[in-house]
């Protein structure tokens, strides 16, 4: 079964999970967008991924204005 990549722009539509790898070892995981981001803080990884699906959502509003 393929990945299905979100092209929603509603921010609310992507999950952002969070495991504790290890000690100082945290891993955000964002299946809307099959994207891992890791970092030694739980609030680094979920401000880092935050930040990632928001450029992917503004990626997809340029695509639009430019389509």
């Amino acid at each position: 079964m393929a990945e299905q990549i979100s092209t929603s722009t509603n921010p609310f539509d992507y999950e952002i999970l969070i495991r504790k790898r290890g000690e100082g070892q945290y891993a955000s995981y964002c299946p809307q967008i099959n994207q891992m981001l890791t970092g030694t803080e739980h609030v680094e990884v979920q401000k880092l991924m935050e930040t990632k699906v928001n450029s992917y959502i503004d990626s997809i509003k340029s695509q639009e204005v430019t389509n």
